[in-house]
């Protein structure tokens, strides 16, 4: 084993299902099987994971797929280059509307967002304040799946509902109070709303854009440079941690539902977890970073007023790492893609990536509006917004 620069690290995570592998890499063993000890720090908010990761009180963290994105442009509060040396999972968000929203769409034709679209004329007629609903962070997949989800019932984001922000494991608690009408967010934050009967899921991340990277281990550049061998085991130590939640996922679910992670019934988490197709941590090239989906990420971004004009490939390149993980995988002995790009929305069924090492078996990667992205195609025009479109944070 190579020596590394540094052996003992401190990684974040956000109480949801998906960081999952991280959890298993330290209870199963994995991280110590590659000479590192980890420290797990449990942070309330994806603003605590981006502040701690970009001042340097955690090495590494669970983050979304946009935030290594985010914090390079500095989209935010800070700015500081940062990679997504690996993705830790496909999928695993849901669209989840409240009890009552649910029964009213149900009379309009059942839970889309056309009989959603039909709710809100009515309540305008009525005089009614717009219905508000919520995502974990302003410039996250979430938002950006709501968002889709809304439009493509002809529902206009910005002037139509209210957004806000409302960290993970507090989403629950607004539903209940009726703070909001409903929020897109990972599990298994919709199963527990589900189960306590105050809304029910409408839609899942798969449909939405089936086989999409949601979560990704952030690091920050500097780090990555400093620390390249370190880098190198720990993208190792958590493939293959994912490869094993994807094989023992009842054992899975009763890591993450401890107090010190996510901290719910064993139940829940494990309907999340167990749900035929849900989420991926590993088949199908979970892990391997896309270049092609940084792009549409980017695009999204840019469509909904997020971003300006950027160099989206150069980006891309800069801030998502195959060839990190390219460098793990082929020491574990694994199959890897050999091309960072891939089209999307071709595939309805599984397929073969043969652009690989050896082929892959992939999965279905259908997006909502039956659009195929080719990420060589020139973007659309961004969407004119209002000034005000920008989520505003509820306070606790």
């Amino acid at each position: 084993m190579t020596a590394m620069e540094k052996t003992r690290l401190k990684l974040g995570i956000v109480p949801l299902t998906d960081c999952a592998p991280i959890v298993a890499a330290k209870e199963r063993g994995f991280f110590a099987e590659q000479g590192l000890e980890v420290e797990i720090s449990r942070e309330p908010s994806w603003a605590n994971i981006r502040d701690k990761v970009a001042v340097g009180a955690l090495d590494g963290a669970q983050m979304l797929a946009t935030m290594p994105l985010s914090l390079t442009l500095g989209l935010g509060a800070l700015r500081e280059p940062t990679l997504a040396v690996m993705a830790l999972n496909l999928g695993g968000n849901t669209i989840t509307l409240s009890e009552a929203l649910c029964r009213r769409m149900e009379a309009k034709g059942g839970l889309t967002p056309r009989a959603l679209k039909l709710v809100l004329i009515e309540d305008k007629a009525a005089g009614a304040e717009p219905a508000t609903f919520a995502m974990v962070y302003p410039v996250s997949t979430h938002h950006l799946e709501l968002r889709a989800w809304l439009a493509s019932g002809g529902i206009d984001p910005d002037r139509d509902v209210r957004l806000t922000v409302v960290p993970p494991p507090q989403m629950v608690a607004h539903l209940s109070a009726g703070n909001i009408a409903g929020f897109c967010v990972g599990e298994p934050w919709g199963s527990l709303a589900a189960e306590m009967r105050l809304g029910r899921v409408a839609a899942t991340s798969n449909d939405i854009f089936s086989g999409r990277i949601e979560k990704v281990l952030g690091v920050t550049r500097a780090f990555t440079d400093a620390n390249p061998d370190t880098v190198i085991a720990l993208v190792k130590a958590l493939v293959l941690a994912a490869r094993w939640c994807d094989a023992n996922r009842a054992e899975t679910a009763a890591l993450i539902a401890q107090p010190a992670y996510v901290n719910v019934p064993v139940d829940v988490a494990r309907r999340a977890l167990e749900a035929q197709g849900f989420i991926t941590f590993h088949a199908h090239t979970a892990n391997f970073p896309w270049r092609s989906q940084a792009i549409w990420l980017l695009r999204e971004m840019r469509r909904w007023g997020q971003v300006g004009e950027v160099d989206e490939r150069r980006l891309a390149e800069e801030v998502y790492r195959p060839d990190l993980y390219r460098l793990a995988a082929l020491e574990l002995g694994l199959p890897v893609p050999l091309t960072d790009h891939k089209t999307e929305g071709r595939h309805a069924a599984p397929w073969v990536l043969d652009k690989a090492t050896s082929p892959i078996l992939m999965g279905p990667d259908l997006l909502l509006d039956g659009a195929v992205f080719d990420p060589a195609a020139l973007p659309d025009q961004p969407v004119s917004l209002p000034p005000d479109s920008l989520a505003k944070e509820i306070t606790p």
